[in-house]
């Protein structure tokens, strides 16, 4: 069955107009659609549409009638306009910038339809001009009808929809303009629920891009387990410090947890809806430190096939865990201890500039103060990272939460190996005590999880080294003397013992019979200390 199409007389087809807006999906083309069609009627001089938004940082300043407005949270912007002046010499009124861009709500025509909520029909501009923002124009333009409608959806006004014209409207135009406009704002609340809705699965995309591999690593230690009295005063620091935004340094030698520690600090805040985001700073090729932490466009260097969000921005609401922090280079800090002050951030091949709310927490297994003292770090970014320092205990420290520790991993290793749980004897408990731990509680899960994987008769076996035991180790001479070198000593040691490495594999770093391996080291890592060190390969 064909459609009839009618003229209203003044606004040309508005059942199309209907027919159109219904198959728009997003508010940047539905608005310009709205009034360029409404235009279209020859009678029509000016069609207009604002909406209820906050105002811009400069709105207030350049507002002519500021002096008019009782309140500056929310005003009219105008965000469509189509329409042909008298003077053909003069453009299109397609542009948005112009005296009227902006109605206080309450003040003049256009502003009291937005509060009250009615409709305002003047057939006769001529009788009554009290309400017209600039006479002059209604003369020139010979505007002799006014129609304004609010744009209302389920009890909200969402705008105004203004419609000039230079003929008294016909006897249903009015109707079909309310109707227009009632379709106009549910078509705009649609739109916006669209946009909304894209927006969230994009960035549900973005975090899941980042955070899967987090699901899986995200029980690396389990919670944090223990009874230590150096434990039990971890956990009062983090419940004093979980429910505020302040950064967190958390401080200790390698595999004590620390990334256990930050998971329950941020567990523990009003950030716990919102992702946590990590990222291992020594992991990091130092050209791509920026794109990493505040994402890039595409094309914005070779390689960029597509936007990307930083972790920077993934973290927005939520906390970002910087591990290693002391691994990030020192023209980096700069940028970064911008970021942490003004709360901004700026993708690479990007003018745009995003306000970001994040909550840091960093760790090092390096003394920090000293390296800002000695000009490795920044002590600006230091004092700004470290405003609640935090020390986690070594296990060694801890011996007497070894036993829980080792019954959680092996409840977890008999659940991923498919096996019976071996039992911990008291035999094992000591033997476990009685070891250094120098990887500390990440030493101990892979003890426990090789030794699980050899216990074919069911007994836990573990083989540490000699030397390494408090036990087994031999004493020392009586006359023997300590040498206790300085920082800077130990860095030249360090240094010297790489470039002999390097020596040795020809310069080489990577795979099989590179420094790295000689080392006993991430290629990753040495590639970092290199840098670090200024050696020159």
């Amino acid at each position: 069955m064909a459609i009839s199409f009618q003229s209203t007389g003044l606004i040309g087809d508005p059942k199309r107009l209907l027919l159109d807006l219904a198959g728009r999906y997003h508010v940047s083309e539905l608005l310009p659609l709205a009034v360029q069609r409404l235009a279209e009627g020859p009678a029509v001089a000016l069609v207009r549409i604002w909406l209820v938004q906050p105002p811009l940082s400069d709105d207030c300043e350049k507002c002519r009638l500021a002096a008019e407005c009782q309140n500056q949270d929310r005003c009219l912007h105008l965000v469509a306009s189509a329409g042909q002046s008298l003077d053909s010499s003069l453009a299109a009124w397609e542009r948005l910038n112009g005296a009227f861009r902006r109605f206080p709500i309450g003040t003049r025509k256009v502003g009291q339809i937005a509060k009250t909520g009615q409709s305002l029909e003047v057939v006769d501009v001529a009788n009554d001009q009290a309400w017209a923002a600039d006479p002059a124009w209604i003369r020139e333009e010979r505007i002799a009808s006014f129609a304004g409608h609010p744009l209302v959806h389920r009890g909200e006004v969402l705008g105004v929809l203004g419609v000039f014209a230079r003929e008294a409207p016909g006897e249903s135009c009015f109707e079909w303009l309310r109707m227009i406009a009632d379709h106009l704002a549910a078509a705009i609340a649609n739109a916006r629920a669209m946009d909304e809705i894209e927006s969230l699965k994009k960035r549900l995309e973005q975090e899941n891009e980042y955070l899967r591999e987090e699901v899986q690593q995200s029980a690396a230690f389990g919670d944090l387990i223990g009874q230590a009295p150096a434990l039990q005063a971890v956990t009062r620091q983090i419940e004093l410090v979980a429910p505020t935004n302040s950064s967190v340094l958390i401080l200790g030698e390698s595999g004590t947890g620390k990334e256990v520690v930050a998971r329950e600090i941020h567990r523990h805040s009003h950030r716990a809806e919102r992702p946590l985001i990590k990222v291992n700073c020594a992991a990091v090729p130092r050209e791509l430190y920026e794109s990493e932490f505040f994402g890039h466009v595409k094309g914005a260097f070779t390689g960029a096939l597509r936007d990307r969000a930083g972790r920077f921005e993934l973290a927005d609401g939520g906390t970002l865990f910087l591990d290693e922090i002391g691994e990030i280079p020192l023209d980096l800090q700069a940028k970064l201890l911008r970021v942490l002050q003004e709360g901004e951030i700026e993708r690479i091949g990007e003018e745009r500039t995003r306000r970001i709310d994040v909550r840091v927490i960093v760790a090092t297994n390096r003394n920090l103060r000293a390296e800002a003292e000695a000009g490795r770090f920044r002590q600006d970014l230091y004092y700004r990272l470290s405003v609640f320092p935090m020390e986690l205990p070594p296990l060694r420290k801890r011996i007497e939460d070894i036993p829980l520790l080792a019954e959680h991993f092996l409840s977890r290793f008999a659940r991923q190996l498919g096996r019976p749980r071996h039992r911990l004897t008291l035999a094992n408990v000591q033997e476990l005590q009685g070891y250094d731990w120098p990887g500390n509680v990440r030493e101990l899960q892979h003890a426990l999880e090789r030794a699980c994987i050899v216990a074919a008769d069911g007994r836990l076996r573990f083989d540490f080294p000699e030397v390494a035991s408090k036990h087994r180790a031999k004493p020392l001479a009586s006359n023997s003397i300590k040498q206790v070198l300085t920082d800077a000593e130990v860095r030249t040691f360090e240094a010297n013992n790489i470039k002999a490495a390097l020596a040795e594999c020809n310069g080489k770093v990577y795979g099989s019979k590179g420094a790295a391996e000689l080392l006993k080291m991430k290629p990753t890592t040495l590639n970092s200390r290199i840098k670090a060190l200024g050696i020159k390969e």
